[in-house]
C-alpha cells in the first residue's frame, strides 16, 4: 500500500472512472466494487501514515457524495480552461518543446485566438502546423498554427453543454485553480490596491 512507502504523495488519475461502477456493484460484480469502494473510504479516513492523496476528476458530478466529503479530500479545485496569460505559457512550453524559438512566434497572439482550447488542444494544433510546414519543407508560421487552428473544433465547442454543466456545479463546490484577470482586479481593489 502507498502507507508503506510513506511518506508520499498518491496520485489518482480519473478517479471517477476507478469507482464507476460502485453504485451497481451489486448487479454486475457481485459487490466487489462496492467493497473496494468501501475499503478505499475506510483507508482514506483513517489512515495513519503520512500520504497526501491528490485526485484528479474529468466529471467530478459522477463521484459518490461521500467521497467528497471534508476528511476525505481535504479541498476540492476547479480547473477551467486555461485563461489567456495560461494559454500563452502554454504555446511557450509546446513551441520550446518542439525544439522551435519562441521569439519567433507571436505567443500573445496566439494565446487570444486559441480561447477555448486546452493544453492537450493547443500541442495537437502546434504538431499539425509544423507537419503542414513540413510539407513545404519549411519552419512553422503563426499562419501555418492560425490555419490549424481554423481546422480544428477544441472539446469547448463539442462538448459545451457538459462543460457548462461541470463550471455551474463547481460554483460553491470548489474552488477555482486560477484567478481570472477580472477576479484579481476585484481582489487587489478590495484590499485597497
Amino acid at each position: 500500500t502507498a502507507e508503506a512507502i510513506a511518506p508520499c504523495c498518491l496520485w489518482i488519475d480519473e478517479l471517477e472512472k476507478g469507482f464507476a461502477g460502485s453504485k451497481s456493484s451489486g448487479s454486475t460484480d457481485g459487490g466487489t466494487s462496492a467493497r473496494v469502494f468501501g475499503s478505499f473510504l475506510s483507508w482514506m479516513q483513517e489512515k495513519t501514515k503520512p500520504v497526501f492523496i491528490v485526485a484528479t476528476a474529468n466529471d467530478v458530478s459522477q463521484l459518490p457524495p461521500e467521497m467528497l466529503r471534508k476528511g476525505r479530500f481535504d479541498e476540492l479545485f476547479f480547473v477551467d480552461l486555461p485563461v489567456e496569460t495560461e494559454r500563452e505559457a502554454i504555446w511557450k512550453i509546446v513551441v520550446e518543446r518542439r525544439n522551435r524559438k519562441a521569439i519567433n512566434f507571436d505567443l500573445q497572439q496566439l494565446a487570444k485566438i486559441s480561447e477555448g482550447l486546452t493544453g492537450a488542444e493547443i500541442e495537437a494544433v502546434f504538431l499539425e502546423a509544423m507537419f503542414a510546414a513540413f510539407e513545404r519543407s519549411d519552419e512553422p508560421t503563426d499562419l501555418d498554427v492560425a490555419a490549424s487552428m481554423n481546422s480544428f473544433v477544441p472539446l469547448s465547442k463539442l462538448m459545451a453543454e457538459q462543460i457548462a454543466g461541470l463550471k455551474q456545479w463547481s460554483v460553491g463546490r470548489a474552488r477555482p485553480s486560477t484567478s481570472t484577470p477580472a477576479t484579481s482586479e476585484r481582489k487587489l481593489r478590495k484590499l485597497g490596491v
